[in-house]
């Protein structure tokens, strides 16, 4: 166990993973670090596990003890219910996670698949020693889930929605493949949302202090209403763009040379991963164009396979984003509180099956 992720270097921590996706790399997770965005205070302690051989890493779990469920986006507020009404203790529990971040990507970073489960393991006797009720690993990448499995941990399934990019060389090809009445209504959104507005896609060292001011006073009220209060500091854009560089992609909204509203997006190996979003005028489908329109604009460009625009909302189906399946596994302590979760997830995974077939029943895509 180490107290941190910056106890390593980033070659050491970076070497455990194919740089594809960017939530675990070391200079993501050293921002939130370092900017305070997880640590005292936040209830997101960094306790990394991690196994060690001639003086190399060799595996590790990005892990966080937890005195919350805040900023998880897998719902386990009814489990710790609960579990304290039977005179459980719910909290700390330790969770294998990015934090703030519901994108699909690899939580067991290994130099190869035979550490899976003496990692597993170790986790097991951490959460034992330390009487924890319970370990929680979410946003699983699909590989990685038989590992989990293995291991013995439950399995949950949620849905969030995705854009394919089915080999579209523009936006006109993606809208080529939708129903005629779902292609016009987007149209019809993109005009209304650009009018009067420049639209612009920053990346790297394009972007200036001045678009961190701005895009950190849309996040703030985004936040606000949201959450309570922000997760992220405002030193934690700050160090995201300096050290992830050109893997950010900041699209804004001016009016006049004022910006208005922006969108945040990371640049993965294969997907685009659309994160926060904020506004400080309400202008009528701009979340849309901002977050969904201009994701697949970017794609595009990029000849990336997908588009992640985060958890929920059933709203992004009418857009092109489609239903797909998301995992999370975990690990009871308690026999007793175990089984009744196992038979809890049981009957909400068939519920979430049958919702999944209903939602791609309701593509907005051209049948046949």
């Amino acid at each position: 166990m180490a107290g941190s992720v910056g106890e390593f270097s980033a070659q050491q921590w970076d070497s455990l993973t194919d740089g594809s996706n960017p939530f675990v790399s070391h200079a993501f997770l050293t921002a939130l670090e370092d900017s305070g965005s997880v640590g005292e205070g936040t209830g997101w302690h960094p306790t990394p596990l991690v196994i060690e051989g001639s003086g190399e890493l060799l595996a590790a779990l990005p892990a966080y003890l937890k005195g919350h469920s805040q900023g998880e986006y897998v719902f386990d507020h009814s489990w710790a219910d609960a579990y304290e009404r039977a005179g459980g203790r719910y909290y700390p529990k330790l969770q294998v996670a990015v934090p703030f971040t519901p994108a699909s990507g690899p939580r067991l970073l290994l130099h190869n698949t035979e550490l899976a489960a003496p990692l597993l393991g170790f986790a097991e006797k951490f959460a034992e020693a330390n009487r924890l009720s319970s370990i929680h690993a979410t946003f699983l990448e699909p590989e990685q889930v038989p590992l989990f499995e293995a291991a013995g941990w439950m399995i949950r399934n949620d849905i969030q929605y995705h854009w394919e990019n089915r080999g579209y060389a523009t936006f006109d090809d993606f809208l080529a493949a939708l129903s005629s009445r779902k292609r016009k209504a987007i149209r019809k959104e993109r005009a209304g949302a650009q009018e009067g507005l420049d639209i612009r896609q920053l990346r790297g060292a394009d972007i200036k202090q001045e678009h961190w001011d701005a895009f950190w006073q849309f996040y703030q009220d985004t936040g606000a209403r949201k959450w309570g209060r922000p997760y992220l500091t405002r030193e934690a854009f700050e160090l995201i763009g300096a050290r992830l560089g050109d893997r950010v992609l900041l699209v804004l909204a001016f009016d006049g040379g004022r910006p208005i509203a922006g969108a945040l997006n990371f640049i993965g190996g294969k997907a685009l991963y659309g994160r926060y979003w904020g506004c400080v005028e309400d202008r009528r489908f701009l979340h849309f164009e901002l977050c969904y329109y201009q994701a697949i604009d970017a794609a595009i460009e990029l000849g990336l396979e997908m588009v992640e625009a985060g958890a929920q909302g059933q709203h992004k189906l009418a857009r092109g984003y489609e239903p797909v399946a998301t995992t999370s596994a975990h690990w009871i302590n308690d026999p007793g509180f175990r089984e009744a979760v196992a038979d809890f997830l049981e009957r909400e995974r068939a519920g979430v099956a049958h919702d999944r077939d209903w939602l791609g029943g309701h593509s907005p895509f051209r049948k046949g």
